[in-house]
């Protein structure tokens, strides 16, 4: 189903091949102290993660929630290359490109079996947690002030199966990416 490797033409190679297939996968940065986001704003510039994250998802669906979506620049909404979903309680909200669900209920539906990354925000990931099998999160080595966070990752449930070295990145940034799978 899924190798994790990007064979989709675009250049972008991730910095690993997840172990092996998924059906709802989770990809995010986070701070040490837990923070994804920031007033809408990732609180870092790590171009080498965007390139993974880019890699990842291409050719997949993926799950925004609407915050999310918006926080994106113009030219990159929807995310080229993807099957985007918006996830909204407003039902008269319109996205140019993507395609507008109400319920993650109606996002499964929707896909039809076919393999999802949910790509934020804060929200969406804690109520996705759930129906995940695959996690992949950048650890981003800074501590910064946000009105965001990740999900807590319960050890009891989730196993890592693979960790990059620590990188630092082109600005100067240390991450790792960790995948983790369900027990």
């Amino acid at each position: 189903m899924t190798t994790g490797r990007n064979t989709r033409g675009d250049g972008a190679t991730p910095l690993f091949a997840l172990s092996g297939p998924f059906s709802v996968g989770m990809i995010w940065a986070e701070s040490a102290n837990g923070v994804i986001g920031a007033e809408g704003t990732l609180a870092w510039q790590i171009p080498e993660d965007l390139a993974h994250f880019r890699a990842v998802t291409r050719g997949y669906a993926v799950l925004h929630g609407r915050k999310s979506y918006e926080a994106l620049p113009a030219k990159f909404r929807p995310l080229p290359g993807r099957r985007n979903l918006v996830l909204t309680r407003d039902r008269g909200y319109c996205a140019h490109g993507a395609e507008v669900v109400h319920s993650l209920a109606e996002a499964e539906r929707l896909l039809a079996g076919t393999p999802v990354w949910i790509v934020g925000g804060g929200q969406v990931y804690q109520r996705a947690m759930p129906r995940a099998d695959v996690l992949v999160v950048t650890e981003v080595d800074l501590e910064v002030a946000g009105d965001t966070y990740a999900p807590a990752i319960d050890t009891a449930v989730w196993q890592p199966r693979q960790t990059t070295e620590w990188i630092t990145s082109s600005t100067g940034i240390g991450f790792r990416v960790v995948e983790y799978r369900r027990r």
